[in-house]
């Protein structure tokens, strides 16, 4: 789904405020009520947002934003941060991409290389790099989530644990002030967790938003990883954990520099 400018700012405010009120948006942006109940019907039917009486609200820790609507949140900040992390990614390498829209944007920066063997449980970035010679893709087998084309699963791990690949980007579905990277779904957690012990570097990819969520399955740690990418880091403590264990923190935001 495509969401206008007025909904992706819904999106936000639910985001920032835990909530948005009808009467409230229709002011803001000079239109009707109906017009907000509207905006909020779609949103709420591709799960960016859970309707309650006269509003709605940001999506609880347990239920995870449709994948599509996903696409739309941070749209330009993962696109940054993508060609962020292919600029440390070199020609004539193998590499992970998991399952995610940032590590999709990852993937989209990847089109120029060559030489590059990217094994992926993402169909999306499978299909997307398929086309381009200079790219051999590996697509692991099992279980394809319907919700986003996620391959997942037992067979999936013990496809990934048949390599030892230069690089890999994962991405998470929140990460905590304590540095606890987590995801909502317990396989795609066990693929994240194979495909972070069998690369040699291991770049986490993350808007912002991800400070802001909770998700109730643990990958890991993010001082297992070895390059953070994100638009910006406003945890100190995440920052601290980064320092204490060598991560190198790359902010992609406007202002920020290398950490």
């Amino acid at each position: 789904m495509f969401f206008t400018p007025r909904q992706v700012e819904i999106i936000e405010l639910a985001k920032s405020e835990g909530k948005v009120i009808v009467e409230d948006l229709a002011n803001r942006f000079s239109v009707t009520s109906q017009t907000i109940r509207k905006d909020l019907n779609d949103l709420c039917e591709a799960r960016a947002l859970t309707r309650i009486h006269g509003g709605a609200i940001f999506p609880s820790s347990t239920e995870n934003v449709r994948y599509e609507a996903r696409r739309s949140i941070a749209a330009s900040e993962k696109q940054a941060i993508g060609r962020a992390a292919a600029a440390l990614i070199p020609n004539n390498t193998s590499l992970f991409i998991n399952i995610g829209t940032t590590t999709e944007a990852v993937g989209e920066a990847l089109l120029d290389h060559h030489e590059l063997m990217v094994i992926t449980n993402n169909i999306n970035v499978a299909n997307r790099l398929r086309i381009y010679p200079g790219i051999e893709v590996v697509i692991a087998g099992g279980v394809v989530r319907g919700s986003d084309g996620g391959i997942v699963g037992e067979a999936a791990v013990d496809f990934i644990r048949q390599f030892k690949v230069d690089y890999a980007v994962i991405g998470v579905s929140a990460i905590d002030r304590d540095g606890a990277l987590l995801d909502y779904d317990f396989r795609e957690v066990k693929v994240a967790q194979a495909i972070i012990a069998n690369a040699r570097h291991v770049i986490l990819v993350s808007d912002s938003s991800k400070f802001d969520r909770t998700a109730p399955v643990r990958i890991g740690h993010i001082s297992q990883v070895h390059t953070f990418i994100t638009d910006s880091c406003p945890l100190q403590p995440v920052r601290v954990i980064c320092k204490e264990n060598g991560v190198k923190l790359i902010e992609t935001g406007a202002g920020n520099a290398e950490k």
